[in-house]
């Protein structure tokens, strides 16, 4: 089968590997469609820690069954989502229902060979059934389930004003599910062509350039920017009572000060992956028309193309929210 393998930082390579092989409880899956994550860039990049090389990359996947489950959810043929976090099912953040952080968790196409390829195997329970979704909007599921889960986590209600900084697609996808909730959104970044770019998904929200901020303080704010000084500096935006949720993962020490944090009694929490429900919510939303898919699936590829393609978007992202390769 073809399979598109990064085999060391600056190099990638189409190439010809085995089909892989069936296993007890797993479901084959023919890949369709393929999210370009910013994880991807950092892999091809060299900036992914604790990454061995060659890697197929690739975890924002939708595919067809190609033979039907054991439980009797997904039939031969069905398109599917991948839940690409693969996970113990044992340890304590498993056990309390929280897999996203589980202690053994293993990621395609990070921590194992990815879906950049023909075809993927995983366990049953990582494939959701994606009905009334387009192959394409169904590979955009995953990163959006991030920005989703995150809103859950900050408990983001009707009427509340909320922040984000980073309109990246991470930081695009929180802010369309905060909007979802009925949240006063205002998306914040460094690059003015890329605020133009996110307007065009979420025209509803405000937008403004870092240092040419609004006074005023949020009852919810998401770090997206993935800077630890643009993270150290996101408390001050919290209003009292709030709540500052990080996107974000970077090497670095998060610092403020104490008074300030105590004495509006903020509530800080970190935003890892997501859950079963945060998927369903994002096919849910996508089917009801909620989520501007044809807006943030900008660039499009096919698997040979992406040789050539994802290394000039890894450089130059200025144009770029959601790049797609098709199998």
């Amino acid at each position: 089968m073809k399979a598109l393998v990064c085999v060391e930082p600056g190099r990638l390579e189409r190439t010809e590997r085995p089909r892989p092989d069936a296993k007890p409880g797993h479901i084959r899956i023919r890949i369709g469609h393929i999210g370009i994550c910013g994880t991807d860039y950092h892999i091809y990049g060299g900036q992914q820690p604790f990454l061995n090389y060659p890697r197929v990359m690739g975890h924002e996947l939708s595919g067809r069954a190609v033979e039907a489950s054991s439980d009797g959810r997904i039939a031969a043929g069905d398109l599917v989502v991948v839940n690409p976090y693969m996970t113990c099912g044992a340890c304590h953040a498993c056990a309390i229902g929280k897999p996203n952080c589980c202690e053994n968790i293993a990621v395609l196409g990070v921590h194992a060979d990815g879906g950049m390829c023909e075809e993927i195997v995983v366990p049953e329970a990582n494939a959701y059934p994606a009905e009334g979704l387009s192959e394409k909007a169904a590979a955009m599921v995953e990163f959006l389930a991030i920005g989703a889960h995150g809103v859950r986590r900050g408990r983001v209600r009707a009427g509340s004003r909320v922040l984000v900084v980073g309109a990246g697609p991470i930081g695009l996808g929180a802010a369309i599910f905060a909007a979802i909730e009925g949240a006063e959104v205002t998306l914040r970044d460094t690059s003015a062509p890329r605020l133009e770019l996110a307007a065009t998904a979420l025209p509803q929200a405000r937008y403004e350039l870092v240092g040419q901020e609004a006074a005023g303080a949020y009852d919810t704010v998401f770090d997206a920017t993935g800077n630890i000084k643009a993270m150290n500096a996101g408390l001050q935006w919290v209003a009292h009572g709030g709540a500052y949720v990080l996107l974000s993962v970077v090497k670095g020490d998060l610092t403020f000060a104490d008074p300030e944090f105590h004495k509006r009694e903020t509530t800080l929490l970190a935003s890892r992956n997501a859950l079963k429900e945060d998927f369903e919510h994002v096919m849910a939303s996508i089917r009801n028309g909620n989520v501007p898919i044809d807006v943030l699936a900008t660039h499009e590829t096919g698997i040979d193309e992406a040789v050539t393609n994802l290394p000039l978007w890894a450089e130059d992202r200025g144009t770029l929210i959601k790049a797609i390769i098709r199998v």
